[in-house]
């Protein structure tokens, strides 16, 4: 075990870390160079398209070190982004220590930050990497200072690289076998393996992830999910490399690939400890926890027809991304559908691309919400997070939303900007940090719905792309959260609903009924677009009738005739109000809900 390392690259969003991966991986000729790609632990399309990590991924390497000694290193590649951090969380509970970058131009951001107090929770040995050394606005000594006052960690240990130019990365490989620790456990002593992630294969089941802890797990054995109590036959085991690769035995210490049979990724609950059923262990390792969705919205499908293939799309969908969370619902304008939770904005649109590429689906979705906790006048507490089960305002008591806890890096020039557009998006507390010179950590208490919209993009508008956010979840306090309904022409339509704070709700009622207005078509009569609380109507658009000139065949002659021609239209007209109905066009849902100015 003295030969195995065991770690992860950790830093913040774009940061360099799956292109550090790329380096050591052909420095350890893990990979040929016909078969080389960019990003090459990256296996979606939309990974390599936006940049971005969405799924972790590992990969066993070898490494011959200067000291003779032949390693085995074990790497995990994270995400960046806030929204995936339980795939980080995950992560780490496989490693004994992290590589955490820090970009040379930009310095320790927020997502950095947060990513150390993870890996420190999880008791992790650091190794500091300052990365991007060949850019001109590169600032190592500066980074070094951040390093020191904002990580609190040895900034003379920092391993200066340029993982786009390959400079450094030999150095990174021995700090790695030098400064990271070896795992630890008993070989002899039965078998704990931890499932820290699982995917599915369409030819072989579920594939696990896991992590010895202690003992050796063989082929043949008969293992048991000590959470769950299911037990399975191991079939196949292995190290992850680019292509997964047969052995017979994991010894303790070691992270691989276990196949077991397992038909669907619902019947695995990531954390669970596997232990062989002949010599099982006593208890289970500390697992980890489940991912609980903050963001929710419905999914339909733009033709009815297609409901079975959104059925299908995100059964296989889930497959591959446990995280996703979905029942299913219905609308009386949009047709059956699903109600999703996300782990985030970002999840979400993640989630929406898929489907549309991979299952070539055209979606229409609601405008995200979160979950409420809502207390009624009889006693009786209930959480909601669909605004068609919002109880009526005479029913409710007091009504709780959720809070968080929001780190934002700017620089001092910015604060101001910062500070206000908390303040617009109704945060309860703001402190401010001076951490190392010009840079400032606003730490704000504020409610979890105001920064699903467009916050992060203003956030980078406002500080002209210094700024970087992280959040984590705090508690729920009251709120005055009222259900907007919208009616066209005096019908609601549950669709469009949503959940907002008092103060908010006029604009947005104003934005919907306005968007509304565009791109529902004109008929003979007028139609109102309304926003509501109950039955107070707060915003109003309306979509003129087309106009016929009926007195265009009246040619000279007494104006009574007019008249007449005009009165008998205007009675038509009512009559026609009174039994029109008005179709709302798919595309005006999407102008509403793709278009959300708040």
């Amino acid at each position: 075990m003295k030969n195995i390392r065991n770690f992860c690259i950790i830093a913040h969003i774009d940061h360099g870390k799956s292109t550090l991966a790329d380096r050591l991986i052909q420095a350890c000729d893990a990979v040929g160079a016909r078969d080389f790609r960019d990003q090459v632990l990256d296996d979606m399309d939309i990974e390599r398209e936006r940049g971005i990590t969405i799924k972790s991924n590992s990969i066993t390497l070898d490494y011959q070190a200067k000291d003779g000694e032949r390693y085995q290193l074990n790497l995990i590649d994270t995400p960046g982004h806030v929204d995936f951090s339980h795939e980080v969380r995950r992560s780490l509970m496989a490693c004994d220590g992290a590589i955490i970058i820090v970009d040379a131009t930009q310095g320790v951001e927020a997502q950095t930050v947060a990513n150390l107090y993870l890996a420190m929770e999880h008791e992790l040995e650091l190794l500091p990497i300052i990365n991007k050394i060949d850019l001109p606005a590169a600032d190592v000594e500066r980074v070094r200072e951040e390093i020191d006052a904002d990580l609190g960690l040895d900034p003379f240990a920092a391993i200066a690289i340029s993982a786009k130019n390959g400079v450094g990365v030999e150095e990174v490989l021995e700090g790695i076998v030098r400064q990271l620790p070896p795992p630890s456990g008993e070989s002899k002593a039965p078998v704990k393996a931890l499932v820290f992630d699982a995917q599915y294969d369409a030819y072989r089941g579920v594939v696990l992830s896991c992590r010895i802890r202690q003992g050796e797990l063989r082929t043949a054995a008969k293992v048991r999910f000590m959470h769950t109590g299911r037990e399975y036959e191991v079939h196949e085991l292995g190290y992850n490399r680019l292509t997964r690769c047969k052995t017979d035995v994991l010894p303790c210490g070691a992270v691989g690939y276990i196949i077991t049979g397992i038909k669907t990724i619902r019947d695995v609950s990531i954390g669970d400890t596997l232990t062989v059923v002949e010599n099982p262990a006593k208890a289970p390792l500390p697992g980890y926890q489940p991912a609980k969705p903050v963001v929710f919205s419905s999914i339909y499908p733009m033709s009815t027809d297609e409901y079975p293939e959104l059925t299908a799309a995100l059964e296989k969908l889930a497959l591959n991304d446990a995280a996703l969370d979905y029942q299913k619902d219905s609308s009386a304008a949009l047709g059956f559908g699903f109600r999703c939770g996300f782990l985030g904005l970002l999840h979400l649109d993640v989630v929406q691309e898929r489907l549309k590429r991979e299952f070539e689906l055209s979606l229409v979705l609601s405008a995200p919400s979160v979950l409420y906790r809502v207390t009624l006048k009889n006693g009786t507490l209930v959480e909601i997070d669909n605004p068609a089960n919002w109880p009526e305002p005479g029913d409710i008591d007091s009504v709780e939303e959720p809070y968080i806890k929001a780190s934002i890096l700017v620089p001092e020039s910015h604060m101001g900007a910062a500070i206000t557009l908390c303040r617009n998006h109704r945060a309860a507390t703001i402190e401010t940090n001076f951490l190392s010179k010009g840079r400032i950590d606003l730490v704000a208490e504020m409610p979890l719905a105001e920064v699903l919209f467009e916050f992060y993009d203003r956030l980078k508008s406002a500080t002209r792309g210094y700024g970087s956010f992280d959040y984590e979840e705090l508690d729920y306090r009251p709120g005055a959260i009222v259900k907007v309904d919208i009616l066209v022409h005096h019908e609601r339509v549950d669709a469009l609903a949503f959940l907002a704070h008092a103060d908010k709700a006029r604009g947005r009622a104003l934005h919907y009924s306005e968007q509304l207005a565009k791109n529902i078509p004109r008929h003979q009569f007028k139609i109102p677009v309304q926003g509501a609380i109950g039955g107070n109507i707060i915003a109003r658009s309306t979509i003129s009738a087309f106009r016929k000139d009926v007195t265009a065949k009246c040619y000279g002659g007494d104006v009574s005739r007019k008249r007449k021609l005009l009165e008998k239209q205007k009675k038509g007209k009512a009559r026609m109000k009174l039994v029109g109905s008005v179709e709302i066009p798919q595309e005006a849902f999407v102008s509403v809900l793709r278009t959300d100015q708040q």
